[in-house]
Order: structure tokens, then C-alpha cells, then sequence
């Protein structure tokens, strides 16, 4: 993908298949002329003189330009020319998404529409865009930086409120906000470190050794909380996991068709009946959580089921939420002695839900036990206080969201912060070990390369055509 073509590109931006409308646009310096060819205003006429920006015009989208047929149409004539009728709005450079001059038409949703007015916009000139290219060209007319770029396809694909939010936040530019920053506190004494160098026969410093440690920690600290939000973010997009485990038998299954409101799982009265993990997300209040069935604990023979079991463990240590799913009616306290660290990690909130309300006669003998640790007591046979859970789950969602003012949740991102950090450290153990200035200096322009290509102030094409491509056609 070249970055600075001058090409005019269109596409459908619309989500693909037949809808009430759909939008085509264009971007590029010709896209005003290209769109002015194949539209004919209703009642007064429309020329490049007279388009006012930001304004929808009505009229029809024609088969024939100046008498000559564009595309073949059995049926139309120069009398009878008319694909659809449509709203076009034009957009003036630099006021437009891509900072380029742009038109977006509003057709009927008609798949056959909407390829038919491509077609022409094709045969005018204009030729149809790659993947994530209206958003490079905003990048390339710098109309915002890399991160609120990646931002773009974050708020496209988020499926609940906190995703969306997280999303918004980085299009408007706190991340960007902040790197900046960090990066402008490194380029001022990085500054003063090369003007030492070009002194170096003098033998001065320009730089405040004591003042750059005390920065280099407050920057590495700084970094360091950054890369620890990382997890935080990568569950708020993708859905925070919450393992549902226990013994066979005990309800999982039948908790999580509950939880999802759907026979997602079988349930049956064999034991071993889950032998793998079975996934579903499901958006409670705005939160998107990621319930993950898993094969019930025990000792087995069955090669199968032990796979499954493994896999379980997997998924706990994945997990940010476990539910632990016990038979109230058959509860041992010693069966959680392998889970006590999860039940005191600060990384994971561990749930203990006693199942079987329904069965009791009378009250269990294990209740002090259940009593001193966090429990929800549930029948999810008969659905009953499954709000309960959603009510703690949604309360801790909210809880690990409102921790960080900041947060990470691009690989790209992190992996360029956890390289800046290495410079970082390799600089201060440079320092104290009393290494030249001239080789101090390479690790802080490496430092400052990272930091610059989370932005895209330093970048690559080869980066660039890897994170639009994959966007949509359309935007």
C-alpha cells in the first residue's frame, strides 16, 4: 500500500449484504469531479462552482454520461437512465475524515445498487480502495496519530460499553497524550546528552547526572504501569474470562446455560460428560465476560477426560474470574485446599457458588465453612439468584476498569513500551557501571525510536500496511 498516492479510491463503508441504505464513498482530489460525472441534481443543477461543502444534495445516480452509456443496461435509455435516487454530500479539503476532498453517497441497500454505482464511480475514474486505506490517508494528513488510528478499528469491532469507551478515549487522544509526554521528557535531556558530544574535547556536561537518574526511574515507573495495564485492556476488548470449575456433577454445565440464557451445554447426570471447555460470551450492564465451561476435577482412567482436565487448569490460570461450583448438599471444605492461592491472589476474584439450594432440607453442615468465604447460593436448575452472580461479576468489571486513568490494550503498543523499558534499564546500568556518554546514547535513541513508533512519529511502511490492513474495505 503506497502511503502518498494521489489516486481518488472508493468504496463501500456500509456493512456488507442488502440493508435499507448503504454509503459509498470516495476520497482523493478528483472525487468532487468523479461523483458530479455520474449525479444529476433534482431541480437546479450542480457543477464544481456551485457544491456547497457539508451539505446533502438529492438527485439520481445516471447510467449515461453526456449521452455515453457507462455501464450496459438492457433496460435504460437516455430517457430512462436512472440507477437510484441517493443523498451525496461532498467534503472539502482539509475538513474531511481523510483530510483529502471527499463524497459519501446514501443509496438504497440493494447489493445489486451499490455494485452497479461502484462500477461507474470505477469507469470514472476513480479505482476501489485497499483495506484500512481511508484511514491511512487521515494518518498521512496527519488528521491524528497512529494510536487514535488503531483506535478506529477498536471502536469498529467493540461488542459492549467498556471496549466502546476505551476505544473513544484513545481516539481522542489520552494514550497519544501520554506517550507524548514521556517522550518529550526523554528528547529534552537526550538533547543536552548530544550537545555533551559535540563539547566532548572541553570535557563539560551540560546534563544533570542526578537529575537524569531521578528521571529515568520516574520514566521507567511510569512505563512500567503502563505495561502493567496491558492485561486489563486486553480483557476489556476481548472479554473478561471467568472459569467455571468444580467437581463432576455439580452443576457447571447447567450454570452456564444459565448464565448465557441458552442450551449451550449439555447436561446430563454422567459424570464426565464436559471433556473440553466450551466458550460463549455473553454482555451483562455494558461488560463483556467470556464464560468458559470446563471438564469437572477429579482422578480418571479415561485418556480423553484427562486432556479435558488439563485443559481446565489451563483455564484457571487464564482466568480473571473462577467460579468455583460446589453440590451444596455434598460440600467439603478440603476439597479448595489446591485453590487457596487463588482465593488470595489480588490478580483473580475466586467465587464460591453453592449449588443445590433446591435439594436442602435442612441447613448444611458445612455453613460456617461456606460462610467464611465469598458465596453466592444458587439453584441453576430453577435460575434462582444467577443475578446475584452478574450483579459480582459486574461489580468487579467495573472495578478493574476505573483502577487505571490509562490503559494499554494493543500487543503492538505493549511490546514497543516493554522495548522502551529494556533501553531504560540498559541506560541507568550503563550509568552506574560509568559507561561513555556516546554509547549511553544509543540506547536512548532506541528508547525514543519505540516510544516514537506507537504514535507513528517513527514507523515503517511495512508496519503501517501490516496494522491498516487489517481494517475494513470502507474505512
Amino acid at each position: 500500500m503506497n502511503l502518498f498516492n494521489d489516486d481518488t479510491i472508493c468504496a463501500i463503508s456500509t456493512a456488507s449484504g442488502m440493508g435499507a441504505i448503504a454509503v459509498i464513498r470516495l476520497s482523493g482530489n478528483t472525487s468532487h469531479q468523479i461523483a458530479l460525472r455520474i449525479f444529476k441534481r433534482r431541480g437546479k443543477s450542480l457543477d464544481l462552482q456551485n457544491i456547497e461543502p457539508y451539505r446533502a444534495y438529492y438527485g439520481e445516480i445516471m447510467y449515461f454520461v453526456d449521452g455515453k452509456e457507462i455501464i450496459s443496461n438492457d433496460t435504460a435509455s437516455q430517457n430512462e437512465n436512472i440507477l437510484d435516487d441517493v443523498l451525496i454530500t461532498f467534503f472539502k479539503s482539509p475538513h474531511s475524515y481523510t483530510g483529502e476532498d471527499a463524497v459519501e453517497i446514501a443509496c438504497h441497500g440493494s447489493i445489486y445498487i451499490q455494485q452497479q454505482v461502484l462500477t461507474l464511480l470505477i469507469r470514472c475514474g476513480a479505482r476501489l480502495a485497499e483495506p484500512g486505506e481511508f484511514t491511512m490517508r487521515a494518518f498521512a494528513h496527519k488528521k491524528f496519530d497512529l494510536i487514535q488510528a488503531e483506535a478506529v478499528a477498536d471502536l469498529i469491532a467493540s461488542r459492549s460499553r467498556e471496549a466502546h469507551d476505551l476505544a473513544v478515549s484513545q481516539m481522542r487522544g489520552g494514550f497519544s497524550n501520554k506517550i507524548q509526554e514521556l517522550r518529550k521528557q526523554l528528547i529534552d535531556f537526550v538533547a543536552l546528552i548530544e550537545l555533551e558530544l559535540d563539547f566532548s574535547e572541553e570535557d563539560v556536561e551540560f546534563a544533570d547526572r542526578e537529575k537524569f537518574y531521578k528521571l529515568l526511574k520516574e520514566l521507567k515507573e511510569e512505563i512500567k504501569t503502563l505495561i502493567d495495564t496491558f492485561n486489563t485492556g486486553n480483557v476489556i476488548k476481548n472479554g473478561i474470562p471467568v472459569a467455571i470449575i468444580g467437581k463432576p456433577n455439580v452443576g457447571k454445565s447447567t450454570l452456564l446455560n444459565a448464565l448465557l440464557n441458552e442450551e449451550r451445554a449439555i447436561v446430563s447426570d454422567i459424570p464426565g460428560t464436559t471433556r473440553d471447555s466450551i466458550e460463549d460470551t455473553y454482555v451483562i450492564k455494558g461488560h463483556t465476560f467470556r464464560f468458559i465451561d470446563t471438564a469437572g476435577l477429579r482422578g480418571s482412567s479415561d485418556i480423553i477426560e484427562n486432556l479435558g482436565i488439563e485443559r481446565t487448569y489451563q483455564k484457571i490460570k487464564e482466568a480473571s474470574v473462577i467460579l468455583y461450583v460446589c453440590d451444596v448438599t455434598q460440600f467439603d471444605i478440603n476439597e479448595l485446599d489446591e485453590f487457596r492461592d487463588y482465593i488470595k491472589s489480588p490478580d483473580k476474584h475466586f467465587i464460591l457458588i453453592a449449588n443445590k439450594v433446591d435439594m436442602l432440607e435442612q441447613l448444611p453442615s458445612v455453613f460456617r465453612d461456606l460462610s467464611q468465604l465469598d458465596t453466592i447460593y444458587i439453584s441453576a436448575k430453577r435460575k434462582e439468584n444467577i443475578h446475584l452472580i452478574n450483579n459480582d461479576l459486574v461489580e468487579q468489571a467495573e472495578k478493574m476498569h476505573n483502577e487505571q486513568a490509562v490503559i494499554v490494550c494493543n500487543i503492538r503498543h505493549h511490546q514497543a513500551l516493554s522495548n522502551t523499558y529494556n533501553d531504560l534499564e540498559a541506560v541507568e546500568k550503563g550509568m552506574s557501571e560509568g559507561i561513555p556518554t556516546d554509547l549511553l546514547t544509543t540506547d536512548l535513541r532506541s528508547a525514543l525510536f519505540h516510544l516514537g513508533s506507537i504514535t507513528g512519529e517513527i514507523t515503517t511502511e511495512d508496519v503501517l500496511g501490516s496494522i491498516f490492513g487489517n481494517f475494513c474495505i470502507g474505512k
